[in-house]
């Protein structure tokens, strides 16, 4: 026991003895719970993750012996909660719309009953060592949850419980270790959350992470346990692209932090995903999803340990085998909580005012990404997307300079492309994927070859078509040649029949890596068609008059992913119209010349 000595915002400086650096510590008499971030002597310095207002100093302040953490368990799946991990319904229950200051709520029911299967293999005696599984419970319709012994836990079997109707508070089995200690397993275990839980090893085995999304998957992908980053100023569509992501990416596991946005963006969020089905299973989304929710308006604090909540979960899941994404929107909000901190700590500000810490913190959240061999030695990921918020749009700020140099994915989400209409707004020309030659080798095997081939011609098209967009800003179309004309054309077919996609359109919400690379490469037929048919003189304008043309700009939203062959279908139908136009100018059909 202590006493809080000075109070700065939400930084508390409290008298307390034998404490530990990230130790818990709770103060005053409505009961804050806070971190310890620094020592000096019997004094801590704690950063508290409610507000501190009516806090005086004389009051207590007591230490609870562990640092923060998060409870791993059945439960978690479908469930909503803040950035402590407290489940939003349940403090509702409590307190209403306004959170109150001291709620103290277990974060996993402890009344729900879960029918436990012990796993029959297991015997009095057996050896278990840390990641070991020891049952299953089947959490919902498509997610059963593998009870794991504790990473930090180790021995031999002297208990093991019969399957059977259990609450997460129930002893199921119990392991004595080495020392000669007795340790109880339950259906649930805590795990510090800025301890990264360890594995086995990394395992580089490629697999791409299928979002739907033509301009992510086709043009700059990311693979499963991949980091990747979403910048982009405000309204260019950052929350709209995270939320088809955690809809549609070939996942097991969703978590989705929101960490520091709009209150309006998240309560869209939490009202829509539950209405959501997931196209995988036809079940609800929510089934496999799970949500941190900490809106701009809660403590800066528990803000900052959002991320670390949501990800520590994260790799709870990947452990069981599964394959996790996460998307935190938005870092930005995250390291502002850092500079708040920082600042009323009183050190040293570096670029903006944010602390010099600010790179090795995004590095370390960044790092805890990857595919791995799990302690048990299956394969499970963890892959990270945060959204980042530079204000203005200038990527040159401190949080997405650092994220770029960090994370081998970047979307990069452009205003002028939002403003006319252009969804998803990734700018093609800044934005990159680390992960190209990768993921080339599966598009090579399970779609088709020429893959590589293809993105890389279409951005040589696009990249032409801006340094030509340019010219015709300053001197007019006049000044280009038919080629250059046809150039923009091809670009403009490109943009509006492949990379636009409407979040909305039951159709085109989602595109299969075949519905993409079809697509784009019959794109880039009528581009290089084009070509041959502006050297026998054919007029640009009567190239772009071609029925084809029309027809295929609509056609994303017209053949589902299922109708793939449909789509090849209209590519021999454009050959045909384009042969047409051959003979009209004298030339010879294509299959004759």
């Amino acid at each position: 026991m202590g006493e809080i000595i000075d109070i700065n915002g939400p930084i508390v400086t409290v008298r307390l003895e034998r404490v530990r650096n990230g130790d818990q510590v709770k103060i005053g008499r409505i009961g804050l719970v806070g971190e310890v971030i620094g020592l000096d002597g019997d004094r801590a310095v704690v950063q508290v993750y409610e507000s501190t207002e009516g806090a005086r100093p004389g009051e207590a302040a007591e230490s609870l012996g562990h640092p923060l953490s998060v409870e791993l368990g059945p439960g978690l799946m479908g469930n909503i909660f803040d950035g402590v991990q407290r489940p939003l319904p349940e403090l509702l229950k409590i307190s209403g719309d306004q959170i109150g200051r001291g709620i103290e709520v277990p974060s996993l029911n402890r009344e729900t009953s879960w029918r436990f299967e012990a796993d029959s293999s297991l015997s009095m005696g057996d050896r278990l060592t840390g990641g070991a599984v020891i049952g299953t419970v089947q959490e919902t319709e498509i997610i059963k949850h593998h009870i794991l012994v504790p990473p930090d836990i180790s021995g031999e079997i002297v208990e093991h419980g019969a399957s059977g109707e259990y609450t997460v508070d129930d002893v199921i089995a119990r392991v004595k270790s080495d020392d000669g200690h007795i340790h109880d397993l339950r259906l649930f275990h805590r795990w510090p959350v800025r301890t990264p839980r360890p594995y086995e090893g990394r395992n580089h085995a490629a697999v791409p992470l299928i979002t739907g999304q033509r301009v992510l998957d086709t043009f700059f992908p990311i693979l499963k346990g991949g980091k990747g980053a979403v910048p982009g100023p405000f309204g260019a569509g950052k929350t709209m692209v995270q939320q088809q992501i955690a809809r549609w990416a070939n996942a097991d596991i969703v978590i989705y932090v929101g960490c520091g946005e709009r209150g309006n963006e998240l309560v869209d969020i939490l009202e829509s995903f539950p209405e959501l089905t997931d196209p995988h299973t036809g079940r609800s989304l929510m089934e496999r999803t799970l949500l941190v929710a900490n809106t701009s308006n809660m403590p800066v604090v528990a803000r900052e340990a959002s991320i670390y909540v949501g990800v520590t979960i994260a790799e709870y899941y990947r452990d069981q085998g599964y394959d996790v994404v996460m998307v935190a929107d938005s870092t930005s909000r995250w390291a502002e909580a850092l500079r708040e901190v920082s600042g009323r700590l009183g050190q040293m500000p570096v670029e903006e005012g944010y602390p010099a810490y600010l790179a090795s913190r995004l590095s370390a959240f960044y790092e805890r990404a990857g595919r791995v061999e799990t302690l048990r030695g299956n394969l499970g990921s963890v892959t990270l997307i945060g959204a980042v918020s530079p204000p203005g749009g200038d990527f040159s700020e401190p949080v997405t300079s650092h994220t770029k140099e960090i994370v081998p994915t970047f979307w990069a989400l452009s205003k002028e492309l939002a403003d006319a209409r252009h969804y998803p707004a990734v700018d093609w020309l800044d934005s990159f994927s680390g992960y190209v030659d990768t993921a080339a080798h599966w598009w090579s095997r399970e779609v088709d070859p020429t893959w590589a081939a293809r993105r890389a011609q279409a951005l040589a098209v696009l990249s032409q078509a801006d340094d030509l967009s340019r010219i015709v800003n300053l001197v007019g179309p006049e000044a280009l040649s038919p080629t250059q004309r046809w150039v923009l054309e091809g670009a403009a077919l490109i943009k509006e029949g492949v990379l636009q996609q409407s979040a909305i359109d039951e159709v085109d919400s989602y595109a299969s890596p075949r519905k993409q690379f079809l697509l784009l490469d019959i794109a880039l037929c009528i581009y290089d068609e084009g070509h041959k048919l502006i050297e026998l003189g054919v007029p640009v304008e009567q190239i772009s008059r071609l029925p084809s043309m029309a027809r295929f700009r609509r056609l994303k939203s017209v053949y589902t992913s299922e109708q793939a062959d449909d789509i090849d279908a209209f590519n021999r139908q454009v050959k045909k119209d384009i042969d047409e136009l051959r003979v009209e100018y004298g030339a010879p059909r294509e299959a004759e010349a």
